[in-house]
Formats: structure tokens, C-alpha cells, sequence
């Protein structure tokens, strides 16, 4: 994967500030040597914040980076002043990055819009001087209370593609000649197996002035939801897709097989996958003659919509985009 622009996963070790300490300074003055306590307290660390910039589809700006410090609060001072707040770590992500603990895999957060920001983790407080100690029968405390420690550790970034529909199929599909014919993505194409090796995105326009976005997944192979091959690498990001497109050539020997064979992956993986809306696209079709496409629709799966399309030809293409649409805008 050397060489690849396209990084979707980094483990970085994020530490918030401490809080800065209170101040035990006494006041003296000429006029009166035994003023008494006048500590600021300490100002707040800073926090870690993660912000949704629609801008980046990729985390590779954070791949080389291990570390990211928030900045410690400032101690407190004489005459009441307090410490200076302690700048926050603030790290842009794309929108659809997921935070887990990498120990217990637990989910911690995710940002979903532009803008949104997340707070992974909390500065410590600032402590308080010692003004905030004086007492009927303590006139002088000569103590402040410390700073709250920050918060540090390693914490896995995820990238999940937000995209309109995720095309599924095995390597070899057509699954990047149709996102390339369809849209302005120019992934690469050739006639071996696992030809693409990241997720590519594509802006589709449809008729008047609309559009929707479609993710070209990596090749899925059987037992990819085990780790076999490509897949499990890339099947998180068929969770945030509300339609799954399933492609299947033409000349498979058994489409429907093989169509059950991806649907069953996806279950394995996550069984919440089988609540998306589903079409079976039968590609390739402009190689074979239209008595054989006949006698494989007879054999095709009678329980989702199901297209016979070529992206050569484009046969089929505008009502697959039109069923898509339907969809989309039903949900």
C-alpha cells in the first residue's frame, strides 16, 4: 500500500493539558505588610477536539502523525490574576471518523457534519489560589490547590465513507468501469482481481441539476468477513452507505449463488447491513446476445430489483440511476 493517498485508519497518542496550579502568594504592602492572600487560580488545559471538515475524504494528513498534545493551563498569580487557559489540540477529520478505544474496541464518538466538533479529550481543571481558602480562623493560608492532571492515551481515528450507495461485488465485477462511466471518478481499471485497492468516490448527475454520491468498495472474495482477502479491510464502509448496489457479470456461472454469497458476507459481518435497500446489477451485459440474457433473468433473484446493464454500451444505465434516485429519496 505504499504510495497510497488513500488512508483510512491511523492509532495516534493524544494528551490533554493539565490544569494550571493556584497561586499561595500573600500580598504585602508598605502601608499594610500582612494584607493577605491574594493567589489567582490556575487557568484550564486544554482539551483534545476532533472538527468535520467536508473538505478532506481521507485521513492522510494524520499519517505520520503519533503524537498531538493539547497545550497546559498557565498557573495563577498575585493581585487575583488568573492563569492563562491552555490552548486546545484541535485536529480536522473527514466526516464519517469514528473514535474507538484501541483496547476494547468500545466506539467513543464520531462526527458526522462539517463543523461538528468532539471533544475526545478533557483538559484538567485549573486550581484555585489560595484567596479561596481565607477563613475566619485561617486569615493566611499559605497554600493553593494544584492543578487537575490531563488526559492521555492511544485512541484509534476510523474512517467510514459517507456515501449514497456502496457498490458490492467480487473482484473483477465492473464495479470501477461503472463508477468511472457514471461519474467523475477515474479509478484504475484493468482485468485482474483486486485492481482496486481503496475505496473511490464519485459525484453521479441525474437528470435535473441532481445528484448522489457512490462508493466503488474494494472486492469482496468469500470469508472476506473472516479476513480473507481485501474485504474486511474495507467492509466498514458499507455501513454508511444507504443503498448497497450488488454487482454481478454476466458470465457468472450462477449469478444468484453468487449474489447470496456477497448478501451472506455482509450478514456475517454485521447483521444491521441487511436493513439497506438492495438492487442486483447483472454487468457486462453488452457481451453476450439478448436470448442468453433472457434465459439468465429467468434465473435471477426475485426479491430486489434487478437491472442488466453494460457500461460499455450504457445500456441500462439512466433507470438504474432513476431506481436509485427513487430510493434515496423515499429514505
Amino acid at each position: 500500500m505504499a504510495g497510497d493517498n488513500f488512508i483510512d485508519y491511523v492509532k495516534i497518542f493524544f494528551r490533554s493539558g493539565n490544569g494550571g496550579g493556584g497561586s499561595a502568594h500573600l500580598m504585602r504592602t508598605a502601608q499594610d505588610p500582612k494584607a493577605g492572600p491574594d493567589g489567582g487560580d490556575g487557568g484550564k488545559g486544554g482539551d483534545v477536539v476532533l472538527v468535520g471538515n467536508r473538505n478532506l475524504w481521507t485521513l492522510l494528513h494524520l499519517r505520520y502523525t503519533k503524537h498531538i498534545f493539547a497545550e497546559n493551563g498557565g498557573n495563577g498569580s498575585s493581585n487575583q490574576k488568573f492563569g492563562k487557559n491552555g490552548d486546545d489540540a484541535v485536529v480536522e477529520v473527514p466526516l464519517g471518523t469514528v473514535t474507538r478505544n484501541p483496547e476494547t474496541g468500545e466506539v467513543l464518538g464520531e462526527v458526522m457534519e462539517d463543523g461538528e466538533r468532539l471533544t475526545i479529550m478533557r483538559g484538567g481543571r485549573g486550581g484555585l489560589g489560595n484567596v479561596h481558602f481565607k477563613s475566619a480562623t485561617r486569615q493566611t493560608p499559605r497554600f493553593a490547590q494544584p492543578g487537575e492532571e490531563g488526559v492521555e492515551g492511544w485512541i484509534i481515528l476510523e474512517l467510514k465513507v459517507l456515501a449514497d450507495v456502496g457498490l458490492v461485488g467480487f473482484p473483477n465485477a465492473g464495479k470501477s468501469t461503472l463508477i468511472s462511466v457514471l461519474s467523475n471518478a477515474k479509478p484504475k481499471i484493468a482485468d485482474y482481481p483486486f485492481t482496486t485497492l481503496r475505496p473511490n468516490l464519485g459525484m453521479v448527475p441525474h437528470r435535473s441539476y441532481q445528484s448522489f454520491v457512490i462508493a466503488d468498495i474494494p472486492g469482496i472474495i468469500e470469508g472476506a468477513s473472516e479476513g480473507k482477502g481485501l474485504g474486511l479491510r474495507f467492509l466498514r464502509h458499507i455501513e454508511r452507505n444507504a443503498i448497497l448496489l450488488f454487482l454481478v457479470p454476466c458470465t457468472s456461472e450462477n449469478i444468484k449463488k453468487e449474489y447470496t454469497i456477497l448478501l451472506n458476507e455482509l450478514r456475517t459481518y454485521n447483521l444491521e447491513l441487511m436493513d439497506k435497500k438492495r438492487i442486483l446489477a447483472i454487468t457486462k451485459c453488452d457481451i453476450l446476445p439478448d436470448e442468453e440474457l433472457n434465459k439468465i433473468e429467468k434465473k435471477a433473484p426475485k426479491d430486489i430489483p434487478v437491472f442488466f446493464i453494460s457500461s460499455v454500451s450504457q445500456k441500462n444505465l439512466m433507470p438504474l440511476k432513476d431506481e436509485i434516485w427513487k430510493i434515496l429519496n423515499e429514505e
